[in-house]
């Protein structure tokens, strides 16, 4: 893809490429050992790589004092992303949670089914879809309905939050047209890809170094 003045942009973003600090090429290089390639997301956040890690510590620090388990931030990312309709996010952790707790668990979550899930589980589903469908639509019931499932109201303010946030990264993502790494189209289970019918398509030019 290339912008309206002719520079190229990576994985369909709308901005021109961000000049690559210092500071970006730290989180490109965190990607680069982790994930074996630089996610277009980061390089969208290259703009301000010190913004992105400070939104990764925030959520952090809200969820510390009860810290979600990587299944439980699975379940609440997948499902909140897939109601908000990001499809990078969907595509990033429902492969994740694929690996936890399998490919048609991580797939049913995308679709809204959370019939695989435990009690608690599919309260704190429930409750991030709701946040990111319409937070004005949320009652005292819905949170009664945490309270009930186990969740203290500290608890449930740490995972409110925590969505939130994930909903404001997801905005910055979408509304900018980053679109999912083409190397989803490999890595992703059949199951994951077949629930992620919305949102900004796959790239279709896999990222490799920085």
């Amino acid at each position: 893809m290339t912008t309206s003045n002719g520079d190229a942009a990576e994985g369909g973003q709308f901005l021109r490429r961000a000049r690559v600090s210092a500071a970006a090429k730290a989180i490109f290089d965190e990607d680069i050992n982790e994930m074996g390639f630089v996610m277009n997301v980061t390089r969208l956040w290259a703009y301000r790589p010190e913004a992105i890690s400070a939104l990764f510590e925030l959520m952090h620090l809200v969820t510390s004092a009860r810290p979600f388990t990587d299944r439980e931030r699975g379940i609440l990312i997948t499902a909140c992303a897939s109601k908000f309709g990001d499809s990078y996010c969907s595509l990033a952790w429902g492969t994740k949670l694929a690996g936890l707790a399998g490919p048609q668990l991580a797939g049913d979550i995308l679709r809204g089914k959370d019939d695989g899930l435990t009690a608690p589980e599919r309260a704190m589903a429930a409750w991030a879809r709701r946040i990111a469908r319409d937070p004005n639509r949320t009652s005292a019931a819905d949170v009664a309905e945490l309270r009930q499932a186990g969740f203290s109201d500290s608890d449930v303010f740490a995972m409110t939050v925590f969505v939130a946030l994930r909903v404001a990264f997801s905005t910055v993502n979408d509304a900018l047209g980053v679109r999912p790494d083409a190397q989803f189209r490999s890595e992703a289970p059949a199951a994951v890809l077949d629930a992620v019918t919305y949102g900004r398509p796959i790239d279709t030019s896999p990222q490799s170094g920085s």
